[in-house]
């Protein structure tokens, strides 16, 4: 099994059987695992992060799905092509925190994805450079249970792209 296969592995594990899994009791009896995209290399980048000059790293308050906000700072931008097609996206970093935050949303948004989007969790690594692996891409827990409160994907990261990974 690859990777990013044992990661997927242990997640469904997770979320049948973990403490703090998002699932309710009920949910947990019918589990039967997560809906994964095959993985696709592809969709996986070393990218350097087009920081924002100090200026433009705007703190704000992220929307919720419970109607809350979240605070995080727009820290830099993220360009690359997805089957030829150039885009870009924001990555963010929490007010607490030094690793990256990647929400974003793309053409399988609300179809075959959650309909406020996905994340990738991206740690900072020193050299400016991000491994971005669109096969680790996630569903926030509020996609499976309303009691959860997550950040909603900002609509300059929506992708015209679909990102099957």
């Amino acid at each position: 099994m690859s990777e990013i296969g044992d990661f997927r592995k242990a997640k469904d594990q997770y979320f049948e059987g973990g403490e703090d899994s998002p699932l309710t009791p009920a949910q947990r009896k019918r589990f039967k695992g997560l809906r994964y995209f095959e993985e696709n290399a592809d969709l996986q980048f070393v990218l350097s992060v087009e920081e924002f000059p100090k200026e433009s790293k705007d703190l704000i308050q992220m929307a919720t799905s419970s109607g809350d906000t979240a605070p995080h700072t727009r820290w830099g931008q993220l360009k690359f092509e997805v089957d030829g097609v150039p885009v870009a996206l924001t990555v963010y970093r929490a007010a607490d925190g030094d690793d990256y935050f990647l929400p974003f949303m793309d053409a399988t948004t609300g179809e075959e994805t959650y309909s406020d989007g996905r994340y990738l969790d991206l740690p900072a690594n020193g050299d400016g450079r991000l491994v971005v692996d669109f096969n680790y891409a996630y569903n926030p827990y509020c996609a499976y249970n309303s009691d959860w409160s997550c950040p909603i994907s900002p609509s300059e990261n929506r992708l015209p792209v679909s990102i099957t990974a």
